[in-house]
């Protein structure tokens, strides 16, 4: 059924009222792949929580620049993961936070009330998701739902650069770019956190942002190219890959690491040229040239809610917007140009 393909993996239709007898919610739905045009706000089915899920009020969904890759499809490499000709699930959107409406019968973590935030496997733009409960933690008391909202995602995709990743220790060199995004936001702070020395690029109008979260230098890249300067780092993450390979190697170390994360290419296969290049390159250098995948682990994001709790990290807030402007959400990420985190409140 439509209506059952638009609900969360798993999860079963509430009883009550509404379309063929199934209690409703409201949600951005896309039927099909495209651009933000093809979203539209409508009246879906409500999910009730399998035995090890969640039921959570959405009160809040971050997007970020992979959720605009699904929408549209492309590059078309991602359909292999999300539906040939069309999205396999109609609701976009992963990050969320919230208030637990219900639990299913297995679940002794989280009751009915308890402030959460996390993942959502199959669409987090709507009223309500239906999460599985090691999905998802607690959020800090000194965090709004719109704040905790903008976490999972590019906060998760930072740690594990740098922590799993790259093994940043204390003293080492450290650069960011895009350092006033989403992930550039949060990994600045991270690095700082682990005691690195901390290098922030970005335009010039983000430069008192990025200092302002800690850089200890920043390089604004209408000025300077961070490739031609006499600096070298231990670890570089690129999460705009607006350079080619060797000279951004130029910039590390001999033995540094080089996290390329920007997620774009071709149309086709996106990134997946730029990573093999790296993959080839890594095997013939003593520098590491390291493509990752983040993979959501709950313990990380525990690791992440201690670092809002004590104040080392925060969120950055770009823009919110209602649920019913989510395709003006998605159309804002998709130019590139974010400050911080686009979170859309429901």
């Amino acid at each position: 059924m439509e209506i059952e393909q638009r609900t969360n993996a798993g999860a079963r239709l509430v009883p009550g009222e509404g379309a063929a007898g199934a209690a409703t919610m409201r949600a951005a739905v896309q039927h099909r792949y495209g651009p933000p045009s093809v979203l539209a706000v409508s009246q879906v089915g409500r999910p009730e929580p399998g035995p090890g899920d969640v039921l959570v009020r959405v009160g809040a969904a971050a997007v970020h620049p992979g959720d605009y890759f699904v929408m549209t499809g492309e590059p078309f490499l991602l359909r292999l993961a999300f539906g040939l000709r069309r999205p396999r699930h109609g609701i976009p959107g992963r990050d969320l936070a919230g208030v637990v409406a219900a639990v299913g019968k297995d679940v002794t973590a989280f009751r009915v009330g308890d402030q959460v935030f996390g993942w959502s496997t199959a669409g987090s733009l709507a009223e309500y998701a239906c999460v599985p409960a090691d999905t998802l933690v607690s959020v800090p008391a000194n965090l709004s739902v719109v704040d905790a909202a903008a976490v999972p995602t590019s906060a998760l995709a930072a740690l594990q650069a740098l922590r799993r990743i790259a093994n940043v220790q204390p003293g080492q060199a450290v650069l960011v770019t895009g350092a006033s995004g989403g992930v550039g936001s949060f990994a600045v702070q991270i690095a700082q956190a682990f005691g690195a020395e901390v290098t922030g690029v970005c335009s010039t109008r983000n430069v008192d942002l990025v200092r302002s979260l800690g850089a200890d230098h920043v390089v604004d890249y209408t000025t300077t190219d961070f490739t031609r300067t006499e600096k070298r780092y231990d670890v570089i993450l690129d999460n705009v890959e607006a350079q080619p390979l060797a000279a951004v190697r130029r910039a590390l170390t001999p033995t540094g690491v080089l996290i390329p994360n920007s997620g774009r290419g071709g149309r086709w296969l996106g990134p997946l040229g730029r990573i093999v290049t790296a993959r080839v390159l890594s095997g013939v250098t003593r520098q590491h040239l390291k493509p990752f995948v983040s993979v959501e682990k709950r313990q990380d994001l525990l690791t992440l809610a201690d670092l809002l709790t004590s104040g080392q990290v925060r969120s950055v807030i770009d823009r919110t917007y209602p649920l019913d402007e989510a395709a003006d959400a998605l159309r804002y990420v998709g130019a590139g140009h974010t400050r911080g985190k686009v979170v859309i409140t429901i």
